[in-house]
């Protein structure tokens, strides 16, 4: 029960963060790192879906968000 009492908050957090990753325009790398702690292999889509959506948006898109992005390969 604990187990999964923790996978839920770990669940809750990671959704947070991502939606905040999703509205901020500029996200910290502090709130990157997390997300990236947190992330389980079934997420990893997920996440590269909300990185290549801020990379498509800009003109100049971030390297540290493309580095980010090639290394969940």
């Amino acid at each position: 029960m604990a187990q999964e009492s923790q996978n839920d908050v770990r669940t809750q957090l990671l959704e947070l963060l991502l939606d905040k990753v999703e509205q901020d325009q500029y996200p910290s790398s502090t709130m990157l790192d997390l997300i990236e702690e947190l992330v389980s292999p079934d997420e990893v889509e997920e996440y590269a879906g909300v990185l290549m959506a801020k990379l498509e948006g800009e003109t100049y898109p971030s390297n540290s968000l493309i580095r980010r992005v090639m290394a969940l390969r």
